[in-house]
């Protein structure tokens, strides 16, 4: 009876590790047939409704834009300058990133503790989201222009100004998700404020935090973008849209390229903040979430 058990044991043990690589088979398989089903769709639309390359090109021509050479067939491939252009975006990206995640885990800590400061300061960061990042972008990009900031510093700046409200809702309900019952037994065992906040509420809050962490990753890239697009910038995903978008009659297929590349970024920063938060929280409790 005995032996039985410890092979059903052993059975449960093994499953879920076996199943793993099934699963992300399976995952991988779901999300190559519905880019198929895209590139159909795509495709379809176009031959459907007759629609020309300047309002739809074919997906092989926007893929094929990659390979074409620059400066006239004398530079290197839009492959290379993209790249090189993403890296800048994503340089600026994650600045205002860590930026506006440290701003805004520091305000979340702030209204834990001060419900007087949660109840006079919130409001105003609710509020700071309801003015239309197009007409901020500038205003910073030009004023710290003016006070001599490095060029990616205002990118920063407009990344961070996304990036901190989600990480400040978040992190707060975090911190206040911890159950009455471990904060009694926090108390009686006599343990510090900072006890309980490095013990407790923090790790409790660590779920709530990579979900906002996660949104702040993407709103990073478009501040980042949207930051590029004033008169000034020399680099990044948002001057080649403005070149693109200029040349949009004659080579419909790089805007759409740019967007694609503009996506992937995202996708990429996003992809990062999950694994650390795998390897943060841990996959099971991630499940558990």
């Amino acid at each position: 009876m005995s032996e039985d058990l410890l092979l059903t044991a052993g059975d449960a043990r093994v499953g879920p590790r076996s199943a793993q690589p099934a699963f992300h088979g399976r995952r991988w398989l779901g999300t190559l047939l519905t880019l198929l089903m895209i590139g159909v769709a795509w495709e379809g639309v176009k031959a459907l409704f007759n629609l020309p390359d300047y309002k739809l090109p074919h997906l092989t021509a926007v893929i094929s834009q990659f390979g074409e050479r620059t400066q006239g067939g004398t530079g290197p491939i839009w492959a290379v300058v993209m790249l090189q252009n993403a890296g800048v975006t994503f340089g600026e990206a994650l600045t205002g990133f860590a930026l506006g995640g440290v701003f805004g885990c520091a305000l979340a800590v702030l209204f834990a503790r001060s419900s007087l400061l949660e109840r006079g300061l919130l409001p105003y960061v609710v509020g700071s989201q309801m003015v239309p990042i197009l007409a901020i972008a500038p205003m910073v990009v030009v004023a710290l222009g003016r006070l001599g900031a490095p060029d990616w510093l205002p990118k920063a700046v407009v990344g961070a100004y996304l990036t901190f409200f989600p990480v400040t809702i978040g992190m707060l309900r975090g911190l206040r998700s911890a159950s009455p019952e471990s904060l009694d037994l926090m108390r009686s065992y006599a343990a510090t404020p900072g006890q309980v906040f490095l013990k407790l509420r923090l790790p409790t809050a660590l779920p709530y935090l990579f979900t906002s962490l996660k949104v702040a990753a993407t709103a990073s890239v478009i501040g980042a973008i949207v930051a590029e697009l004033p008169a000034g910038s020399k680099q990044g995903i948002g001057v080649v849209i403005l070149n693109t978008v200029q040349y949009y009659n004659s080579r419909p297929p790089a805007l759409y390229a740019t967007v694609l590349v503009a996506g992937a970024v995202g996708l990429c920063f996003y992809g990062l903040v999950a694994l650390a938060e795998r390897l943060t929280v841990g996959e099971q409790r991630m499940k558990d979430e």
